[in-house]
């Protein structure tokens, strides 16, 4: 018997990680979308897209590649997603839903809403998951295994659309819950923005040092500065654009840690041996309570 799939067909614009991914599980999942749209306005990613086989029709043409989609997901950097969502709309079929998987949701949500035609659903939706790699090489079909996608529906959007999106994710072995705009936005700033910010500038940091300073720095270095810096490898455009537009989160977020070092730093300065303890133990705490959630 065969399976009903969520969709009939879907188009993912940016096989990158997370788009790469998504066309990946679909592949292995019948139950996800029948007819797979990879889309790029890279040759070269559209390319590689097909030598990978990762859809059934692979196109530059962004109109020609939604037009008969059921579902479009954008799958690109945040700074691109609002001109990308602009130009889908105007090409996409009533009924069908749009899509993205944008990591800061604050004023993106409420422009893309605003362009919406009354026949068009849009449920952007976020999954909690990705590695320091990009590019259709870099996706892996259980990345998003057992990890949370944030779905972030508009106010009054159809409860059937919400759903299906819901259903996509799911099948895709993660775990989906629905939360505001600016919600997410401040959840984010703190699990994943802050960091990368930290880990950008550690490296940047490094990278300043003396010659002979810098080279043993990366010679020598231990795995703490290793696994704290894995992340700094991540895309640069990608992460100009989340800071950019989570801006005034990101900062009031980095001004609250910036506290929190300089009171660690005090304690160490007065050598309050305690103090010092006590916050290496909340800090273990945290760590403890990710593995225990299975997000580490």
């Amino acid at each position: 018997m065969n399976k009903s799939p969520v969709f009939e067909s879907l188009a993912v614009v940016g096989p990158g990680l997370i788009g790469s991914s998504l066309l990946r599980r679909s592949k292995e999942n019948g139950d996800i979308a029948r007819y797979l749209i990879a889309i790029d306005h890279d040759p070269s990613v559209v390319k590689r897209a097909k030598e990978l086989e990762l859809a059934d029709f692979y196109t530059t043409d962004l109109a020609a590649g939604v037009k008969n989609a059921d579902a479009v997901i954008l799958c690109t950097p945040t700074g691109s997603i609002e001109t990308l969502a602009s130009d889908a709309l105007k090409h996409m079929q009533p009924g069908s839903i749009l899509s993205d998987v944008a990591s800061v949701r604050g004023k993106l949500g409420p422009k893309i809403s605003s362009l919406l035609p009354k026949n068009i659903h849009y449920i952007p939706a976020h999954p909690m998951a990705g590695t320091e790699f990009s590019g259709p090489d870099a996706g892996f079909s259980t990345l998003f295994e057992n990890r949370w996608c944030l779905v972030v529906p508009p106010e009054n959007s159809s409860e059937s659309a919400i759903s299906k999106i819901e259903l996509l994710w799911q099948k895709c072995g993660a775990r989906t819950r629905r939360i505001t705009d600016e919600y997410h936005d401040h959840v984010c700033a703190m699990v994943s923005h802050l960091p990368h910010l930290l880990a950008f500038t550690i490296c940047d940091t490094a990278d300043r040092l003396s010659s002979d300073l810098r080279a043993d720095v990366l010679e020598y270095a231990a795995s703490g500065f290793r696994d704290f810096t894995r992340i700094a490898a991540s895309d640069p455009i990608m992460w100009r654009d989340i800071f950019l537009a989570n801006r005034d989160v990101i900062l009031e977020i980095l001004e609250r840690f910036q506290k929190e070092t300089e009171k660690m730093a005090q304690a160490i300065r007065d050598e309050k041996s305690e103090d010092i303890t006590d916050r290496i133990k909340r800090g273990r705490r945290i760590r403890q309570t990710l593995i225990a959630n299975h997000q580490a």
